[in-house]
């Protein structure tokens, strides 16, 4: 397993959700197996997500995909966001 986290700031975070959670067919048809957001009890415009898929090429070519870019537009993501792809020890 892979898991990819994306950390991020939004404009809003309710307008955020509902177009994550719009998106949601098309991660699951880019490979995405499961998927966490956690939202910062300080600063609610602070969002981090996780996706995990079955492979580091799978999580490479969703991390780069014009589809993602284009969510996180419309969805109102601030700047570039931080992004890290683990493994398991």
């Amino acid at each position: 397993m892979i898991r990819l986290f994306v950390r991020h700031t939004v404009a809003d975070p309710d307008a955020w959700r509902k177009g994550y959670d719009e998106f949601d067919a098309t991660r699951r048809s880019m490979g995405v197996t499961d998927d966490a957001v956690y939202q910062s009890i300080d600063s609610p415009n602070d969002i981090t997500v996780t996706h995990d898929f079955e492979s580091d090429g799978a999580a490479q070519a969703f991390m780069t995909s014009d589809e993602l870019k284009s969510a996180m537009a419309n969805a109102g993501v601030q700047g570039q966001p931080e992004v890290w792809i683990t493994s398991p020890n």
